[in-house]
């Protein structure tokens, strides 16, 4: 048998998307709120949908509720933050 090379006409394929791995993510985004200052996470659930993250659960205050989507928009990858936590 014989295999010739892949040529694409001269052209490599382009990349239109870039993969998000939405475990990494959700890993990424937990681990900041957990060494954020400031903020009890421990009742924080962290779920990436595509590339938004959605924010669940109780926390004590109000101040806990807006630093979770300021710690959560920071990182890397994370394009939108859905948060839905509730005073617990």
């Amino acid at each position: 048998m014989v295999f010739k090379e892949a040529t694409f006409h001269g052209k490599q394929p382009e990349i239109e998307a870039e993969f998000v791995n939405h475990a990494t993510l959700e890993i990424a985004a937990a681990e900041a709120l957990a060494v954020a200052g400031s903020i009890d996470a421990s009742d924080v659930q962290v779920t990436a949908e595509n590339e938004e993250i959605v924010l669940t659960g109780t926390v004590g205050t109000v101040e806990e509720i807006e630093r979770a989507t300021a710690v959560v928009s920071s990182v890397k990858g994370v394009h939108g933050v859905r948060n839905q936590i509730l005073l617990g």
